[in-house]
């Protein structure tokens, strides 16, 4: 049985673009390795002359070797370890600017510059009254999901007249 047409390099190169479009769409992550791979074959078979028997298994060889160098080498690398599965310790003594004021039962909410344990924006309570929007504020302990926070300038004050 003879086929029916002969795969050309460009056809491999039109598969890879293809699958490479499909990803951004469906982002898995799979799809942009098979596409990589054919462009890869699209490549080898321009070069060589390579049959098609042989074209589909190093297709399949390198989709899932991409696959597996991604999965094991690359994508453990974007992963931020600084603080990622601390305890909620690591917050304490954090800096950060109040921008909605606790009153009440209502909490606030304080944002800081960099992102804290995944958020830059926390709910949080202080337990005294003379916190308004725009002070800085130091995380002195946690309740649950709440930050509780006081004034940067008096913590400071605090720190001056118990060292004195």
């Amino acid at each position: 049985m003879e086929w029916m047409f002969a795969v050309e390099p460009w056809h491999w190169l039109v598969l890879g673009i293809v699958l490479m479009i499909v990803e951004m769409f469906i982002p898995t992550f799979a799809s942009l390795w098979f596409g990589a791979a054919a462009i890869i074959v699209a490549a080898l078979a321009w070069l060589l002359p390579i049959s098609i028997l042989w074209q589909v298994l190093i297709w399949l060889g390198l989709a899932v070797l991409l696959m597996i160098a991604w999965f094991k080498y690359i994508k453990p690398l974007s992963v931020d370890r600084t603080k990622a599965g601390l305890g909620g310790s690591v917050i304490i003594g954090e800096t950060g600017m109040l921008i909605v004021k606790p009153q009440g039962n209502q909490l606030g909410r304080v944002r800081f510059s960099v992102p804290i344990v995944g958020a830059d924006e926390w709910f949080c309570r202080t337990r005294e009254q003379g916190v308004e929007v725009g002070d800085r504020v130091v995380v002195v302990d946690i309740s649950g999901n709440e930050l509780i926070v006081a004034p940067a300038k008096r913590l400071d004050d605090q720190v001056i007249s118990h060292k004195a």
